[in-house]
């Protein structure tokens, strides 16, 4: 057992008790932003003349070494030790002797954790915000590529109104844009350094936390440092974004899933991103979309378990806050997948856009617009309302759409109908004649897409 601690021990831990305390198995992923933190700390410790020049470099030299040798699997991370920072202290002993030892001056593992697990946070933070770009450019491209592709609106589940696919898929590239907002606020607020605050009480030593900060590449060090090793707040806001990034692709999947189906077969899914039937043959199941819907609940999973771990802490560490990790790497991995995988599948995908132009025909989309041409001829819209309704009423009994009937027919409701009815209600003019910022219009729809790119080429 290689422990950091135990002058105050009189036998060794119990072995179900170690392994039940030991975080190496998952802290482990720790290991380079363990060494970062440390190497900042020793030069911050030599600029200080709290160690010599000479420790300095010997420390520095064989940190650098047991990286290189973790790196080309010459030295492996085994469950030896303790935690991440234990095996790292102990190697470096046994390679540079007493000048090791002097690694830990000034510093806890309390701050030496906080300060590992918010450089790993920062860098995912990072990475996520990079994946969601991927997908939101490949949004914006098939947003170009279709802004005459008619297709039916929704509102619960019930066709609604006729939109074009770029408008349906401007709305989840905003979306995804507040998701990465998000992430640089979340960036921002947590891209301060706990190093430095040791247990919870600081240090007697002269330690300059600006000047480790600095190296770190932080905008400066925390300013209390009992909040400095018990706060997660940074990782709980991450969390919960991530939720969000998943309930909004969770979404996009459920909507994939269901143009894909028989009913709809609005979207074909490339084969690559498609599985079979092990007894029905017919079968090409959207797994990747159904597979990104059902790991949501693993994400969501995640944050509560940290809040309900945070909940109940006093002040400062308690052992509980090694909790935050497993499920933490766990939804950070996940998401990162899901948006590898779901920009994957989208860019991929096929539209049957004669099928999304036949649905929004059929499912009485015009409706509205049929109501709205009645008061351009003088009819209160409350009673153009009515008046449509029963044609509609009229159609379902037929079993056809508004647009099947006869101008003689629509006269029967109202003689305010004239032959100019049947391009005012077309897919074309019902989608066209929408102009107002934010609407399916291509006016409108032009200058969204162009408000993307902007956002795209200016947000890094």
């Amino acid at each position: 057992m290689a422990q950091l601690w135990g002058g105050r021990f009189t036998k060794q831990t119990d072995q179900m008790v170690y392994d039940f305390n030991a975080s190496i198995t998952f802290d482990k992923r720790l290991f380079h932003q363990d060494v970062t933190g440390s190497l900042a700390h020793v030069e911050m410790l030599a600029k200080q003349g709290i160690l010599t020049q000479s420790e300095k470099d010997l420390i520095v030299e064989g940190l650098k070494g047991i990286v290189a040798d973790v790196d080309a699997g010459k030295l492996v991370i085994t469950t030896e030790y303790e935690d991440v920072h234990s095996f790292v202290e102990a190697n470096l002993i046994d390679r540079i002797g007493d000048a090791g030892k002097k690694l830990h001056t000034g510093r806890s593992r309390n701050d030496q954790v906080a300060l590992d697990m918010r450089l790993y946070t920062r860098e995912r933070v990072k990475e996520t915000d990079g994946l969601l770009k991927d997908l939101m450019e490949v949004i914006l491209k098939v947003m170009e590529e279709n802004l005459e592709t008619y297709m039916p609106g929704f509102t619960h589940l019930q066709k609604a109104q006729p939109v074009t696919l770029a408008h349906h898929y401007g709305a989840y590239f905003e979306m995804f844009k507040r998701d990465r907002q998000r992430m640089k606020d979340i960036y921002k607020r947590m891209n301060y350094c706990p190093l430095g605050a040791g247990a919870l009480a600081g240090t007697t030593y002269p330690l300059d936390r600006d000047f480790t900060a600095k190296l770190l590449e932080f905008d400066g060090p925390t300013l209390n440092s009992m909040d400095s090793v018990s706060d997660r707040d940074y990782l709980i806001e991450f969390l919960s974004a991530l939720s969000t990034v998943m309930m909004h692709l969770s979404r996009f999947s459920e909507e994939i899933i269901i143009w894909n189906s028989n009913e709809y077969q609005f979207v074909e899914i490339d084969d690559a991103y498609s599985t079979g039937s092990s007894i029905m043959p017919q079968k090409k199941n959207p797994d990747i979309a159904e597979l990104v819907r059902g790991k949501t609940g693993r994400v969501y999973g995640a944050l509560m378990s940290l809040l309900t771990t945070m909940k109940g802490i006093p002040l400062a560490y308690n052992k509980d806050m090694q909790e935050d990790k497993e499920m933490a790497f766990d939804a950070m991995d996940t998401v990162s997948n899901c948006l590898v995988l779901f920009t994957g599948m989208i860019s991929t995908m096929k539209f049957r856009k004669d099928r999304m132009a036949e649905s929004a025909m059929k499912g009485f989309t015009n409706a509205t617009d049929l109501a709205d041409y009645l008061v351009t001829k003088g009819v209160p819209f409350r009673d153009a309302h009515g008046i449509v309704g029963r044609i509609v009423l009229d159609c379902l009994s037929k079993g056809c759409s508004i647009e099947d009937l006869s101008l003689a027919e629509l006269k029967e409701f109202s003689t305010c109908f004239a032959e100019d009815v049947y391009d005012a209600i077309s897919l074309k003019t019902c989608v066209e004649k929408r102009t107002t910022t934010g609407a399916p219009g291509p006016v409108s729809m032009k200058a969204q897409i162009e408000a993307g790119k902007a956002y795209l080429a200016n947000e890094n």
